[in-house]
């Protein structure tokens, strides 16, 4: 049986990024839709919700009202696509402020242990902040153990 964790973290401030060597881009739809399901698909190949996305899949996220191609991050190294954090921001909530979700979280499988995955997490996270989100949490699988540990090291319980 599949046990999915909602995790969180609170965001006081800007997380310290470093130098990971490849460029972080804000998503583009004109261009980057097929490029980004190709990559979802790969990386999701056996995820039960994730994986197998179709583009109206994509197109229906983005006619979402919380949809911002500002806040959906694309690691580009040598002009390929190797990693994304899609941002979604939850304003619906009552008596409650908004709270920032890292939607979806992914590296190319050949591209792992490169920090990919935390370059893209930080920025998205500075941008939560930047937006004056005080909150952030996430879905994750229990058993996946890589990224509990990157978000744990990022703060997230």
């Amino acid at each position: 049986m599949r046990h999915i964790l909602k995790i969180h973290r609170s965001l006081q401030g800007r997380i310290p990024d470093t130098d990971h060597g490849f460029a972080i881009e804000s998503f583009d739809p004109t261009k980057d839709k097929q490029l980004w399901l190709d990559l979802n698909n790969l990386i999701f190949a056996h995820h039960p919700d994730q994986g197998n996305w179709t583009m109206q899949d994509v197109e229906n996220r983005m006619a979402e009202s919380w949809f911002d191609a500002d806040g959906f991050f694309l690691a580009v190294e040598n002009r390929q696509l190797v990693g994304s954090c899609w941002t979604k921001i939850h304003r619906e909530l009552v008596n409650k402020a908004p709270v920032g979700e890292l939607y979806v979280v992914g590296t190319h499988p050949d591209h792992h242990g490169h920090g990919i995955a935390r370059a893209v997490s930080i920025k998205a996270l500075n941008y939560l902040v930047d937006k004056g989100i005080k909150d952030a949490m996430l879905y994750v699988d229990a058993d996946n153990e890589k990224a509990l540990n990157l978000y744990k090291s990022l703060g997230f319980n």
